[in-house]
């Protein structure tokens, strides 16, 4: 009986472990707006809006709120089907929350509150853009503007071709949402104290998935 406990506290102990080393997204490395390489391109690509988005997943102390955004429209640049160069426009008005059911009341409180002016300010600033600056091995760095704010950052992505489809898959990365001027209760500018379940998580999970055809 002694030995069935041990081992059964052995497997609890191992499970827990394997919880607690969970792989954290990686934060992209920010930095001042850069300028974009100049490469001729071979080839171009036209983005499919409907099969481009960048999922998104916001944490709070206790829970947070996943969903997507999707992409307005975009232009891809190749070389020897190596991505090269890219601009992308997002329509932030297409914000939409995943973890809650649409039909809940709260789906809609949530999606309001993101587009307000505590967060995205969708009536001043509608889009977000990204534009490629540079591409070095599997790394993507581009400027990417939220708010009026425009940041390089680096992250790790996947580009595939097939055919005349091209398709651009990042890994899952953050960045800090208050070097885009989006604060709304980061413990930076409050008391974390005064917010207590309130305070939300300054990085935010970003997975940027792109599929586009051959223009």
């Amino acid at each position: 009986m002694k030995k069935l406990i041990l081992n059964s506290l052995t497997i609890v102990t191992i499970a827990l472990t394997l919880v607690g080393c969970k792989k954290e997204a990686k934060e992209a490395a920010t930095g001042a707006a850069e300028t974009v390489s100049k490469v001729v391109a071979e080839t171009k690509y036209k983005a499919i809006a409907a099969e481009s988005m960048i999922h998104w997943k916001a944490n709070k102390l206790v829970g947070g709120h996943e969903g997507t955004i999707h992409l307005e429209k975009g232009i891809i640049k190749s070389k020897a089907n190596a991505l090269v160069g890219g601009n992308f426009i997002f329509n932030i008005g297409s914000l939409k929350c995943t973890d809650i059911p649409a039909t809940d009341e709260g789906n809609a409180k949530l999606v309001g509150h993101l587009m307000s002016a505590d967060f995205f300010d969708v009536e001043n600033h509608p889009n977000a853009a990204f534009e490629i600056t540079k591409v070095e091995g599997n790394n993507v760095s581009g400027n990417l503007t939220i708010k009026g704010v425009k940041k390089n950052i680096t992250f790790p992505a996947n580009v595939s071709v097939n055919g005349e489809e091209l398709t651009i898959s990042s890994n899952t990365f953050t960045i800090d949402r208050t070097e885009w001027n989006i604060k709304y209760n980061s413990g930076k500018f409050a008391d974390p104290a005064k917010l207590g379940d309130y305070l939300i998580k300054d990085n935010v999970e970003l997975k940027i998935m792109l599929k586009a055809k051959k223009a």
